[in-house]
C-alpha cells in the first residue's frame, strides 16, 4: 500500500497556495522586488533547502484497501442491523439496542463514505463529492464517538427501562451536533489531480485548524476526560462511575488521528518546526497510517456490536436452572398432596 517513487509537491512554499521558493545564489544576497535583502550565511548547505518528498501510503495503489474495506464495513453494519431490526427479534432482551443500532448506522455511513475519497477514482471526483464524502466521513465517525460516551456516562444511572425513552432526544441531538462538527471540513476540501484534498488557499487555514481541533477533542479528549472522571469518582466514592464496555476498542482506531492530525496542522501552521526532513517525512507516513487505522474501524465497529449484543442478551435470559427450580417444586407439592 503506497508508493514511495511518486514525488509529491515541496512542502516548503512562501505561502499557502504552492508557489515555490527558489534560490539561484545562496551564497549571496537575495532581494524581492521590495528591496528587501536576506543574507544567507556562508555554511549555509543547498540541501536545507532542497524540497522534502514524503512517501504516499494511501496513493492510488492503495485502491484495493479502500474498496475492500468499504464493502466488507456495508457488510458487517448490515448483519448487525438486520439482527437488531428483524421482525421477530425481542426487544427487551437488549434494552440498549437503539444504541446499538445507531452504532451500526454510523459505521455503514462511513463505509459508504470510503469509495468516495478513494484514490485512483480521479473521474469520480469534483468539489461537491469531496466535499459530501468528507461530511459523512467525519459525521458519522463524530456521533459513534459522542454515543458511546454519552452512553458511558449514562448507563450507570438509567434503568433498563430508561433507555429507549431517551433515544429520541439522544438521536436527534447527537447526530444534530455531529452534523455540524462535520462542516469545516466540508467547506475545506479541493480536488487535486483528481484526488480529494483540503485546499490550498490561504483563507481556508481556520477551517483546517478548526477540524483539527474538534477531532482532537473529540477523538482524544472525550475518551481521556471519561476515564480520568471515572478514576476520580471510584476512588473518592461519589457514586455511579462512567460505564467502559467493549465498545470502547473503538476510540483506539480513532484516537491516533486526533493527536497526529492536530500535530500537523501545528506544523503546517508554522507553531512547531521540524529540524529535518526525515521528521517531516515520519510526520506524514504516520499521519497516513493513522488514517488507515481510522478506516479499518468501520469493519471492527460491527465486531464490537455484535459482540456486546451477545454478552448483553445472555446476561438479560434466566439461566435453565431458574426455569426448572419451580416446576420442579410444583411437582413436589402435587405429589405431596
Amino acid at each position: 500500500m503506497g508508493n514511495c517513487l511518486h514525488r509529491v509537491e515541496p512542502s516548503f512554499s512562501l505561502d499557502k497556495n504552492r508557489s515555490q521558493f527558489f534560490l539561484s545564489d545562496y551564497n549571496g544576497n537575495f532581494s524581492y522586488e521590495d528591496n528587501g535583502s536576506y543574507e544567507f550565511p556562508d555554511d549555509y548547505s543547498m540541501d536545507l533547502a532542497a524540497p522534502c518528498h514524503s512517501c504516499h501510503l494511501l496513493d492510488e495503489s492503495s485502491l484495493p484497501f479502500f474498496i475492500l474495506t468499504s464493502v466488507l464495513g456495508v457488510l458487517a453494519s448490515g448483519a448487525v442491523l438486520f439482527a437488531l431490526l428483524r421482525p421477530l427479534f425481542h426487544w427487551q432482551i437488549c434494552p440498549g439496542w437503539p444504541i446499538l443500532a445507531q452504532l451500526a448506522v454510523g459505521s455503514a455511513l462511513f463505509s459508504t463514505a470510503v469509495p468516495i475519497l478513494a484514490p485512483g477514482l480521479s473521474n469520480a471526483h469534483n468539489s461537491a463529492l469531496c466535499g459530501l464524502g468528507y461530511w459523512v466521513w467525519y459525521s458519522s465517525a463524530f456521533a459513534q464517538a459522542l454515543i458511546i460516551g454519552c452512553y458511558s456516562c449514562m448507563k450507570p444511572k438509567l434503568g433498563a427501562g430508561q433507555i429507549p425513552s431517551l433515544t429520541l432526544r439522544l438521536t436527534v441531538g447527537l447526530w444534530g451536533v455531529a452534523a455540524l462538527l462535520g462542516l469545516p471540513i466540508t467547506f475545506a476540501t479541493d480536488t487535486h489531480n483528481g484526488l480529494c484534498t483540503l485546499a490550498s488557499s490561504r483563507g481556508l487555514g481556520a477551517l483546517k485548524s478548526t477540524h483539527a481541533a474538534i477531532c482532537f477533542t473529540v477523538f482524544t479528549l472525550l475518551p481521556v476526560g471519561i476515564l480520568v472522571a471515572k478514576g476520580l469518582i471510584k476512588s473518592l466514592g461519589m457514586g455511579p462511575a462512567p460505564w467502559v464496555s467493549i465498545l470502547w476498542v473503538w476510540y483506539i482506531f480513532w484516537l491516533p488521528h486526533g493527536v497526529v492530525l492536530v500535530f500537523d496542522t501545528l506544523v503546517s501552521s508554522k507553531v512547531l518546526l521540524l529540524p529535518t526532513c526525515p521528521a517531516q517525512q515520519s510526520l506524514d507516513i504516520t499521519l497516513h497510517l493513522a488514517e488507515a487505522l481510522a478506516m479499518v474501524h468501520c469493519v471492527a465497529a460491527p465486531m464490537l456490536l455484535a459482540l456486546l449484543f451477545h454478552q448483553t442478551t445472555h446476561t438479560s435470559l434466566p439461566s435453565p436452572a431458574l426455569l426448572v427450580r419451580p416446576s420442579s417444586h410444583g411437582d413436589t407439592t402435587g405429589v405431596k398432596s
